[in-house]
């Protein structure tokens, strides 16, 4: 059943680890190293009430989004739609590897390369997600195999001497922090790195309206109540009243406390893979990017997103090991792409056949397809209008906006809405609810932070 905490981490490393925190730590060293681990571990109350309300319901998140009020689901379904018009980026933030690395056609600039190695990714993965009998599984296996592949290579790397030289800095980074934080900065401080700033802390795991698609995976996998209910692009394949939320006689409460135990440890350990795996190896790069490029003032920029990270495998196998890395970048960026292409049009569709009854004249195969075609269309067309630097940027603020108000909303889906719909033993306690405001209060700071830091 482990799977869609794989795929969560994989997806995580197309961002944080492969792009910001080695990003921020090449220009800044380990001054802003104390904040990886906490806004990672900071995604878990997230991921635990979303996989929360899809085990004990079936329904996938942004249906109990609507079921809260449909209104604010509106609204915030408009702002998720702003966010994807732009997630093309990944496709050539992956390219500028490949790019850098052969010099074809030649004579092409760097940025034109970029954006033909990006057309051929395209080329491949969309025919791919159409012809593939159940995408779901094709991206978890693939992720999968390339997240072995990443992370049995940055192992490797840094276990050589120039990296393991750097080691001890390196944890007294992580382990202390820098109050306050721009006072005694190893480099001067620059207004325009307050988004890659937050980039880096919203993206230390999943971040932003990906967090959302977690549900959608645990119900792909029939996790929970989502057994009787079927996947989104197909008609339901079971009666939800077959297993009623309610109405359990009291002999049958034991047997229902003791099977939400287990489903509640199974969300824990799948969502932990996903977090941990992505903060230990977020913490590789970030150790290769300290040894490798911060010495050496090599910070990745524009066209050249992922060009200088090439260096963490050559430093094992050369030139072997950068053409390695930039296939390893370009298949998980790619991959990055074509997961949120298959999330995002599964999450459209479930909204519209929810929201609009009118839309369930139309099979949801339909709209799935149909959905999955505009949007590999726009984002060809929006990946031509600036660097992937600016346009990942641009949806990691939107996505930030998005979370800073989609966990208010989970908080009261979870702990307000959806108690009442409950038999008593599976009502929540207070813990989740503390932690989950806990989370939604510091993104409340974040953001206030960003603010002041944009006026500075």
């Amino acid at each position: 059943m482990l799977g869609p905490g794989v795929v969560w981490m994989a997806l995580a490393q197309g961002s944080g680890e492969l792009i910001w925190w080695p990003r921020l730590v090449a220009k800044y060293g380990v001054d802003f190293l104390f904040l990886l681990l906490p806004a990672c571990l900071l995604q878990f109350p997230l991921n635990y009430a979303i996989g929360r309300y899809t085990l004990l319901t079936g329904e996938s998140i942004w249906q109990g989004f609507i079921r809260l009020n449909r209104w604010f689901a509106l609204g915030l379904w408009l702002l998720m739609t702003v966010h994807f018009l732009w997630f093309g980026a990944f496709l050539t933030a992956g390219s500028t590897g490949l790019a850098a690395l052969w010099d074809f056609p030649s004579g092409w600039s760097q940025e034109e390369k970029t954006l033909l190695w990006s057309w051929a990714a395209v080329l491949v993965l969309f025919p791919a997600l159409l012809l593939s009998p159940m995408a779901y599984r094709l991206i978890e296996r693939f992720m999968l195999g390339i997240a072995v592949i990443t992370v049995v290579g940055l192992v490797i790397s840094c276990g050589q001497p120039s990296v393991r030289v750097a080691v001890p800095a390196f944890l007294r980074g992580l382990m202390r922090p820098q109050f306050p934080p721009f006072a005694e900065l190893s480099r001067p401080w620059e207004g325009q790195d307050a988004t890659p700033l937050l980039t880096a802390i919203t993206f230390a795991g999943l971040g932003g309206f990906w967090t959302l698609f977690y549900s959608y995976w645990l119900r792909e996998k029939g996790a929970g109540m989502a057994a009787h209910i079927g996947r989104i692009t197909s008609p339901l394949t079971g009666k939800p009243e077959a297993i009623p939320l309610a109405g359990y006689v009291p002999e049958a409460k034991a047997e229902l406390r003791e099977r939400w135990r287990r489903w509640r440890l199974y969300l824990c350990a799948d969502s932990l893979i996903g977090i941990i795996g992505n903060a230990l190896t977020t913490l590789l790069t970030c150790l290769l990017a300290f040894a490798l490029l911060y010495p050496r003032g090599l910070v990745p920029e524009g066209w050249e997103l992922v060009v200088h990270q090439m260096r963490f495998f050559e430093v094992s196998w050369g030139n072997a090991g950068k053409v390695l890395f930039a296939l390893v970048a370009a298949a998980f960026l790619s991959d990055t792409w074509l997961t949120t292409l298959d999330a995002t049009s599964r999450a459209h569709t479930d909204f519209a056949l929810t929201y609009f009854p009118g839309a369930r004249r139309y099979h949801p195969r339909t709209w799935y397809y149909g959905i999955a075609a505009g949007l590999t269309a726009v984002t060809i067309i929006t990946m031509h209008f600036a660097s992937p630097v600016t346009l990942i940027l641009l949806t990691a603020v939107l996505g930030f906006l998005g979370t800073v108000i989609f966990t208010g909303a989970l908080l009261l889906l979870n702990y307000r809405w959806l108690p009442a719909c409950l038999p008593e033993p599976v009502r929540p306690g207070r813990a989740g609810a503390v932690l989950l405001g806990f989370a939604w209060f510091m993104y409340l700071i974040l953001a206030g932070i960003y603010v002041w830091l944009n006026w500075l």
